[in-house]
């Protein structure tokens, strides 16, 4: 059931949005079996939908005997239940719907208690509804039955494990944060964008390891890091997070922040974008402004736009001109091409080698512990005995430079040729 507001542009988008809406479905587990749609000023307080359309909607259900409806809006509880109430069958929103997939998906411990936490936190002012079949109990002071002592020990129980989860998350987040501080000295990307964008894919290309892939919404809930190997004794980490979509639960993406802030240590953002997807500009809008609630969009970001094999020549060119004119630094990938991602691992030897400049390193040819770093974490262009020093030019970063100083090396940074003792 879509129901957009009155506005500019609303119909033309209505059908890529229950497009997704029914891919959630299917997603889910549910067969479509018929939609409806209608535009409102403002919806009714009550029952979302006019009265009309309501009983429009009730009949069509039992029409097609649909046993579940589904909202691309978010409900209220009071309206939810009173449209349960007037077409006979249950209800569904858009939050809770991608909550039951987040539930189904969710495989590790942390995923399934950032799940669970969402859940209850959706839950809680929707028990009500849950209990209607008691509301004969419910009354005032002096009335007050099984029911109403019922729905309070729910609440009691649900506040409980919501404080349980919370602590238990904050346990997770340390965990992650001692886990950031042991790669502090790597190159680390994150890979962020909307779901089924291709991010797991690119992921498994460049790492050339197994990482789970499927052409469906949120395929994969828990973050996985991987090394990339870019050539010229240079390599990073990169990780891939969950997608986000539009309309996304506020309870959801609360709960999923401890996983999400592998973004904020991330030396750069990689943001994919389905160039395929018709609806690419509203998806990039929808990252863009998670990434804006978790407080890391001022993070260096390099814009992908993925799936270029899906277009045409044309196609692809204008879209390479558009977006030249809009970000100029955009870089366009395909997983299923022959090369398809060297921009990508160019780009991401380039941003390492910005964070990494050229050293030049007078050393103890005696100190082979040190030069045995040197090869191993930076990137060595020259090495030779300069008198009984030994020079090395090499690419390096602050934290290995400052390791080679309080070893008692000189390092210098430039690219000027070193003066050479006669």
């Amino acid at each position: 059931m879509g129901v957009p507001l009155k506005r500019p542009g609303a119909r033309r988008v209505m059908d890529d949005h229950l497009r997704e809406l029914a891919e959630l479905a299917d997603t889910a587990g549910a067969v479509v079996v018929g939609e409806m749609t209608q535009q409102i000023e403002r919806p009714h307080p009550g029952t979302y939908l006019g009265k009309g359309k309501l009983a429009e909607l009730g009949a069509k259900v039992q029409e097609l005997q649909a046993s579940l409806v589904i909202f691309d809006d978010e409900l209220s509880p009071s309206q939810g239940k009173n449209i349960e109430d007037a077409i006979g069958t249950r209800v569904m929103d858009r939050a809770e719907l991608i909550l039951d997939i987040f539930a189904t998906r969710a495989r590790s411990a942390e995923a399934k208690m950032q799940v669970e936490l969402a859940q209850l936190e959706y839950m809680l002012p929707r028990l009500t509804r849950m209990w209607s079949h008691l509301e004969k109990f419910r009354g005032g002071i002096g009335v007050r039955g099984p029911g109403e002592t019922q729905l309070e020990t729910d609440r009691r129980l649900i506040n409980h494990r919501i404080k349980v989860l919370r602590e238990r998350l904050v346990d997770v987040q340390r965990g992650r944060i001692v886990q950031r501080q042991s790669r502090q000295s790597e190159f680390k990307g994150s890979i962020v964008g909307y779901t089924n964008a291709g991010k797991s894919s690119i992921l498994r290309v460049l790492s050339g390891q197994d990482v789970f892939v499927e052409d469906r919404l949120f395929a994969t809930l828990d973050p996985l890091t991987r090394d990339v190997d870019l050539g010229d004794n240079s390599h990073v980490l990169l990780t891939d997070t969950v997608g986000f979509i539009r309309k996304l639960p506020h309870h959801l993406v609360a709960s999923f922040r401890a996983t999400l802030e592998e973004t904020r240590d991330a030396d750069l953002l990689l943001h994919v974008v389905d160039a395929s997807a018709p609806t690419w500009e509203e998806q990039r809008i929808v990252v863009e402004q998670v990434l804006d609630e978790l407080e890391v969009n001022d993070r260096p970001k390099l814009l992908v736009f993925n799936k270029i094999d899906l277009l045409s020549h044309d196609q692809l060119l204008a879209l390479q001109e558009r977006i030249g004119a809009l970000v100029p630094n955009s870089i366009f990938v395909s997983t299923r091409t022959e090369g398809g991602l060297e921009p990508l691992k160019r780009a991401l030897l380039s941003a390492l080698r910005v964070r990494r400049p050229i050293a030049h390193i007078r050393m103890s040819p005696a100190d082979g512990k040190m030069l045995a770093e040197i090869h191993r974490d930076g990137e060595v262009i020259e090495q030779h005995m300069d008198g009984d020093m030994l020079f090395v030019e090499a690419r390096v970063d602050e934290a290995l430079a400052g390791r080679l100083r309080r070893s008692g090396a000189e390092v210098s940074n430039g690219k000027a040729a070193p003066m050479l003792s006669s």
